[in-house]
């Protein structure tokens, strides 16, 4: 019995410990010259979808849950952030060849149509991430003009 007691009591010194170790946080208050939205023409209806169910992970902004200030779990956000904004960065888009935004121009149609972003699990803690189907023809009509455009920069 004692020796359970010791294990529990090391193992809750270990989470208070760790609570201390922080991640970089994704913040930049400032928007970026190469934004998705700064070097193309995104109407509202894009832009309210993106930063409901995209920006979070894949822009150099994250909104950050309460939660996401207790270790481990910050971590495990920090890492899905990094990961996304390595795959998929709307704040650097501008910054991509041609032949590169073309190409994420695309993937967002697959992702979309195939219902693999947002990540299920960020759908389940993020309700206005759950797209509709409505809103998923929406981003594909979207990306699939801007292809059919040959990712000319409008603006």
């Amino acid at each position: 019995m004692k020796l359970v007691r010791y294990i529990l009591l090391a193992l809750g010194i270990i989470f208070v410990a760790i609570q201390f170790i922080r991640s970089e946080r994704n913040k930049n208050e400032k928007p970026s010259p190469t934004d998705i939205a700064k070097v193309f023409t995104v109407p509202d209806s894009v832009t309210v979808i993106l930063k409901n169910a995209c920006y979070d992970c894949h822009s150099n902004n994250t909104s950050y849950p309460w939660y996401s200030h207790v270790q481990p779990i910050g971590w495990f956000l920090t890492k899905h952030i990094t990961q996304g904004k390595d795959e998929l960065n709307f704040s650097e888009f501008g910054s991509y060849s041609t032949r590169r935004q073309l190409s994420k121009l695309d993937e967002i149609e697959d992702v979309m149509n195939d219902d693999i972003m947002p990540l299920p699990s960020y759908r389940l803690l993020h309700k206005k991430a759950r797209l509709s189907q409505k809103e998923k023809t929406v981003l594909i009509n979207w990306a699939g003009n801007l292809i059919d455009a040959g990712g000319i920069q409008v603006q």
